[in-house]
């Protein structure tokens, strides 16, 4: 809980940003979205956490405590090596059915949220600005996101 606080609060480029209660997969659940321009970044709890850029397409993702980007349209697992001097990142190519599942899975998690928001069955937790705006762009989102892809690339734009 504490971590979703300071993301409302820290996080500072994302502007609108809101913090929502609801239930997701039947539980209790925290849901953080904030707005980098176009782009939206997504947190379900502390994991997973999805980023999308302008296009509504994934570019980074954090599950089952996996960092996952994006490249060439495909997704790369990034596993931590941690050596004697470093830390390194090992790239892992998953195969079409892990690739398949995450993506399902993450479908699911925006269903939820989108029809939570529409039946309105959630609590605001918390906004930055406090104008309102934050609720309306995260719906009109998800209404628009029917079909998401993976992009290109790991970056913002």
């Amino acid at each position: 809980i504490q971590q979703r606080e300071d993301l409302l609060r820290d996080a500072v480029a994302l502007v609108p940003r809101i913090l929502l209660r609801m239930a997701i997969d039947g539980k209790p659940c925290e849901v953080f979205a904030g707005f980098r321009g176009d782009s939206l970044s997504l947190y379900f709890d502390g994991d997973p956490v999805y980023h999308f850029n302008a296009d509504g397409e994934l570019r980074r993702a954090f599950v089952d405590d996996r960092l996952i980007k994006a490249e060439r349209r495909r997704l790369v697992f990034m596993k931590r090596r941690q050596g004697v001097d470093e830390t390194a990142l090992e790239r892992q190519l998953p195969d079409d059915v892990a690739e398949q599942a995450l993506l399902t899975a993450m479908h699911r998690r925006l269903e939820q949220l989108r029809a939570a928001i529409a039946k309105g069955q959630y609590e605001v937790a918390g906004e930055a600005p406090s104008n309102g705006e934050a609720l309306p762009r995260l719906a009109a989102w998800l209404d628009s996101q029917l079909d998401i892809t993976i992009a290109a690339s790991p970056r913002v734009t």
